[in-house]
């Protein structure tokens, strides 16, 4: 797998895990802040970024999340602060529920959906990735504008004017070329929290924050923070003012001590 390390070695770890359509570098507004004193691994999973898919792995998020665990084992890391975003989020939350992380933060996790709700959030995200695939000269050209950028991505980040016009289009690529996005999607169906919570268990026994923006039109705050409030009453749950699905643009400060703190 594609990895992006910064920070000082033999520091605590942290590992970030993207959404599905995403890749490592949607952390890129908050990586600098964690390596200040951290040992921070940004990473592409399987199918999506700079690593390609890798033949009969288990594109779910428990297949990904064996997947990271070796990843880890093979890093030499020891039960490090997984940090996810979106199916990021819900590969983060496995992680801490078998032991392989010691502390997780979850972005807009995956998993305490409706089946209403998860349909929604795969319906929208595979209209950007059609919309994005058949209009790509539009769509590159709009997001090289403010205007553009706002009609393009109010959907996923809560202020999408702030977005550099580089990382539109990086954006818009990742979503593209993510070979591994249909099997991922279909791996959403089974995977709903609500109707087995399995996550209580193990994460009751290592630190856990779940953070959701007030603007999240993917996963919307109020029904989706509320289910994991009620699923996992022990864990840290910070309300993010003004961000999206994807909010570390829009707030990195505030994204990045969430993490630390």
């Amino acid at each position: 797998m594609e990895i992006n390390r910064r920070g000082p070695a033999g520091a605590p770890a942290i590992v970030l895990l993207h959404g599905i359509g995403s890749r490592w570098q949607v952390f890129e507004p908050i990586l600098d802040r964690l390596a200040g004193a951290h040992d921070v691994v940004a990473v592409d999973l399987p199918g999506f970024g700079l690593s390609p898919a890798e033949p009969g792995l288990d594109l779910t998020v428990d297949g990904y999340a064996t997947r990271v665990a070796q990843l880890i084992t093979e890093l030499g890391l020891e039960r490090p602060h997984v940090v996810g975003n979106s199916m990021g989020g819900g590969i983060a939350l496995e992680l801490g529920r078998r032991g392989v992380a010691g502390q997780v933060t979850a972005f807009s996790p995956v998993g305490f959906w409706t089946p209403l709700e998860r349909r929604w959030a795969q319906g929208v995200i595979t209209a950007m990735r059609a919309i994005s695939t058949v209009a790509r000269p539009l769509v590159d050209l709009a997001s090289r504008t403010r205007v553009g950028r706002i009609a393009l991505f109010s959907l996923f980040f809560g202020k999408p004017w702030l977005i550099e016009p580089e990382d539109a289009l990086l954006a818009v690529d990742g979503l593209i070329r993510a070979t591994a996005f249909p099997q991922a999607r279909a791996g959403f169906n089974a995977y709903d929290l609500r109707a087995a919570p399995r996550p209580a268990d193990g994460l009751a026994r290592i630190p856990v924050t779940i953070a959701w923006g007030s603007r999240d039109a993917i996963l919307p705050a109020r029904r989706q923070s509320a289910a994991a409030r009620k699923l996992l009453p022990g864990a840290r749950h910070v309300p993010l003012p003004g961000c999206g699905h994807l909010p570390f643009s829009d707030n990195p400060a505030l994204c990045a001590s969430t993490v630390l703190g």
